[in-house]
C-alpha cells in the first residue's frame, strides 16, 4: 500500500473527531448546514476523508447528509433527551442496587467516586464547563462500574455522546451552578456510602431534575 493512501485512513478518523467535537461541544448546533470544504481546510486534508468521516457520522445520527451541500447537525430530537433521563435512573439505581448487596465492594467504590468528585470540583471552581462535563460523566460511569453488571455498563456508555451534547447544552446557560452540581454529586456518594438504596433514586432524579428538567 502506497503512503498516500495509508494517509487516508488517519485523515478521516481526524476529520471524524474534529467534526464530533464540534457537534457534542454545540459549537456546530443543531440544524446548521455546513460544508465538507469547511472541516477540511481547517485539517488541511482533501474532501475525501471529510466525507468519509461524514458519513460515519451519518450513521451515529449526528449528521444528515445533503448532496452537493454539505451536511446538516441533527438537532436532539423531542423527547430524546426525557428518554435517556429515564435509562440513566433505571440503570444507575439498579447499579447501586447490587453494589450494596457487595459491602465488601463499598469502600473501593466511594474511593473511586470520591476521587472524579475533587477533579470535579476543581473544574467548577475554574469555571472549565468541557472539563467539568467530562467529569460529570466519569462520576455517573463511575457508579454504573461499582456495581458490576458488563451489560448494564456496555449499555450505559452508548449513552455517553449523548449525555455529554445535553450536558454542555443544559449547563452552559448556568455556569454559576457548577460547584452546586459538585455538591449534589457528593450527597450521592454519602448515600451509597449508607448503603442506603431507598434514598439514591430519588436523590437522583433530583438532581438530574434540577439539571436537565428544570
Amino acid at each position: 500500500m502506497t503512503p498516500a493512501k495509508n494517509a487516508v485512513p488517519g485523515a478521516a478518523d481526524r476529520a471524524y473527531r474534529l467534526t464530533k467535537e464540534l457537534v457534542l461541544t454545540g459549537e456546530l448546533p443543531g440544524g446548521h448546514l455546513f460544508s465538507e470544504g469547511e472541516i477540511a481546510e481547517r485539517l488541511g486534508v482533501s474532501r475525501t476523508p471529510v466525507r468519509e468521516a461524514f458519513l460515519r457520522l451519518q450513521v451515529e445520527g449526528l449528521l444528515n447528509l445533503i448532496p452537493k451541500r454539505g451536511a446538516i447537525v441533527v438537532p436532539v430530537p423531542p423527547g430524546e433527551a426525557e428518554d435517556v433521563l429515564d435509562a440513566r435512573e433505571a440503570v444507575e439505581a439498579a447499579a447501586v442496587q447490587r453494589l450494596v448487596r457487595r459491602p465488601d465492594l463499598i469502600p473501593g467504590a466511594l474511593e473511586q467516586l470520591r476521587a472524579v468528585l475533587e477533579t470535579q470540583r476543581a473544574h467548577a471552581e475554574t469555571g472549565d464547563l468541557p472539563a467539568f462535563v467530562e467529569s460529570d460523566g466519569r462520576f455517573h460511569r463511575t457508579i454504573v462500574a461499582a456495581g458490576g453488571n458488563a451489560v448494564l455498563l456496555g449499555f450505559y456508555t452508548t449513552l455517553a455522546d449523548r449525555q455529554r451534547r445535553m450536558n454542555l447544552h443544559a449547563l452552559g446557560p448556568i455556569p454559576a451552578r457548577l460547584p452546586e452540581i459538585a455538591e449534589e454529586h457528593a450527597a450521592l456518594v454519602a448515600i451509597i456510602e449508607r448503603a442506603d438504596v431507598g434514598a439514591f433514586a430519588p436523590a437522583l432524579r433530583a438532581h438530574l431534575d434540577g439539571v436537565h428538567r428544570r
